[in-house]
């Protein structure tokens, strides 16, 4: 039988830190399908753009552009709140970082156990963190009332030392969605999001199937984040991508590596409920000093003109 603590645990994990989750955001709210009623349709045809720069004259020592909103961050304008992130409640100190450190990309993560039961689901704590050796990170929240006290996803990854990760795009947006449904253990996210499983060729969890980008990755290192407490809650996981698996019509014809954004379609956490689309992006060309180190406005920007 589980302890008041653990149980007390369960219930705050499954409240503050499920992915796709609507309680923290929406319990005082409206039902979430009138609000969505009312809002625009969903646009299939905007594709990916690119433009110019907000502002094609910049100059060294400039700071801000001429944006409409760019007065808003002037160095002294306006108030500001200094946080101390331990005062804050837990649901508060999540909605504060979920909503601020955004757009995260999300990994879309199948693993396996040792009995070979697959499961697949989303972390949008995840990201690249290097090309050499190819290395990606997923931070994954714990589950007290879990094997270990962990979540499958966790459990599978250091018990096999390997796992999948797939990029999902708006086509099928919905169904990766569905995967973060709080089933009870042995229930197959696969099935309940539609999904189809494509055989891996160096590891044993499947990819997504209708994913145009996945990557086999071998663990490489885990570290447990320690709360306050020392209660161990987040297991972060770094993998070696040791084979990627992309669809041809992702690809620049005249650039042979480049994955153009405008045909993997790929999307991003906000806060609460929201994703974001990637459908506008502009260039900014990286200065080079020995260009401008002796223009005047680089004198100037460093005092000495």
């Amino acid at each position: 039988m589980n302890s008041p603590r653990l149980a007390s645990a369960s219930r705050l994990h499954r409240s503050l830190h499920r992915p796709f989750s609507s309680s923290m955001y929406h319990s005082a709210r409206r039902p979430f399908k009138e609000t969505e009623a009312e809002r625009p349709a969903f646009d299939r045809e905007r594709t990916f753009d690119l433009t110019k720069a907000p502002d094609t004259e910049f100059k060294a020592g400039q700071g801000l552009n001429d944006l409409p909103n760019a007065p808003k961050f002037a160095a002294d304008a306006g108030e500001w709140r200094n946080i101390v992130p331990e005062t804050l409640g837990l649901a508060e100190r999540y909605k504060l970082l979920v909503t601020a450190i955004t757009p995260r990309p999300i990994a879309f993560v199948s693993s396996v156990n040792a009995e070979g039961e697959a499961n697949l689901a989303p972390f949008s704590y995840f990201n690249m963190v290097s090309h050499n050796p190819p290395t990606v990170m997923v931070s994954i929240q714990n589950n007290p009332a879990g094997r270990d006290g962990k979540k499958d996803t966790t459990f599978n990854i250091l018990q096999t030392k390997e796992f999948a990760v797939s990029i999902i795009s708006e086509p099928f947006v919905e169904a990766a969605n569905y995967t973060a449904i709080d089933t009870p253990p042995g229930t197959d996210e696969w099935a309940l999001a539609g999904l189809t499983k494509r055989k891996s060729d160096t590891i044993k969890p499947p990819f997504v199937a209708e994913s145009a980008f996945s990557m086999e990755c071998e663990l490489s290192h885990s570290h447990d984040i320690v709360s306050d407490d020392k209660s161990i809650i987040y297991t972060m996981v770094l993998g070696r991508v040791k084979r990627i698996h992309a669809r041809e019509f992702i690809f620049d014809p005249n650039d042979k590596y480049r994955v153009m954004p405008e045909a993997l379609m790929p999307v991003a956490r906000l806060g609460g409920l929201s994703f974001a689309r990637v459908v506008q992006g502009y260039d900014l060309a990286r200065p080079r000093w020995d260009d401008v180190k002796d223009t005047d406005e680089v004198k100037t920007a460093l005092g000495k003109l």
